[in-house]
């Protein structure tokens, strides 16, 4: 299939099958249309790209590609259905765009005579407008079929495009959820730490908020272990002790568990710049974090 001659539908029109519609079309593939339970959804999806609405026997036998879109629990029992009443053309490519299930989801018989391919998009969109606006440059993990072809549909997206093994599929959107959703708790713990020393709710976000942001830009810049700053870096024991006398308890474990994850970090640091902690200063912030 050569570029900008992809004929494609989508099947549940929500942020994500609605911007990915928007920039193909763009990038010169025709949608054929959209099938979606949701009358909202579909009045949203025509304020973007004005497609008819098709019943799934006049949207299927018509693309090359087709965009199950829908929630995650939803993409089998649409895969199931689609099969159940021979929905489908040989050669045509099932695509679903979840980050924790692999591409065999689709595979629902093993004589299936499409092929299946999962492209997803490391990024959290709120709405269809902010997904427009950062479609471009948002890095994808995918895995299947024809990874060729999944690899030229991001590049026409603008995205950046990322081989990974679907064995471990699971691995890779846990990565995305600590960078993502883990932030936020981490946040919120800082949050909680500030509050004891009297600065309180939006106050404290707004302190600390300047300073993860700081941290992002550094982390951009000089990568890996080198961003890794702080009282474990630099094998401060009695600043680490100090911290885990005046925390509550309950914050404690896990403190010294991402003080361990620091730790390590630190010990890469030192290594690449020439240096170690002395046997006394890792001997003693081990001991500091190990669970009691």
């Amino acid at each position: 299939m050569r570029r900008c001659e992809m004929k494609f539908g989508i099947i549940g029109a929500g942020i994500v099958g609605t911007a990915l519609a928007v920039r193909l079309e763009e990038a010169g593939h025709e949608c054929i249309g959209v099938h979606t339970r949701s009358r909202l959804s579909y009045e949203r999806f025509r304020c973007y790209l004005n497609k008819d609405h098709l019943t799934l026997d006049a949207l299927i036998p018509n693309v090359d590609c087709l965009f199950i879109t829908t929630q995650d629990g939803m993409i089998r029992t649409v895969a199931e259905n689609l099969s159940a009443n021979g929905l489908l053309k040989p050669g045509q490519v099932w695509i679903h765009c979840s980050g924790s299930l692999p591409s065999d989801v689709l595979r629902v018989q093993e004589n299936l005579s499409v092929r299946c391919l999962s492209l997803h998009p490391l990024q959290a969109f709120a709405s269809v407008e902010k997904a427009l606006a950062i479609l471009a440059g948002t890095h994808f993990g995918i895995e299947g079929d024809d990874e060729e072809l999944g690899e030229k549909i991001v590049e026409d997206l603008g995205g950046i495009p990322h081989h990974i093994l679907a064995a471990q599929k699971s691995l890779y959107h846990a990565g995305a959820v600590v960078a993502s959703n883990y932030l936020v708790v981490l946040a919120s713990l800082a949050v909680d730490l500030f509050g004891e020393a009297g600065i309180k709710g939006e106050e404290a976000l707004a302190s600390l908020l300047p300073l993860m942001r700081g941290t992002l830009y550094n982390l951009e810049q000089v990568g890996l272990p080198q961003a890794l700053t702080g009282p474990i870096a630099r094998g401060d024991a009695q600043v680490v002790q100090g911290h885990l006398d005046h925390m509550p308890s309950k914050l404690v474990e896990i403190y010294q568990a991402l003080g361990l994850k620091a730790l390590e970090l630190g010990v890469n640091k030192k290594a690449q710049q020439g240096l170690t902690y002395s046997s006394e200063e890792l001997n003693l912030m081990k001991s500091l974090l190990a669970k009691s």
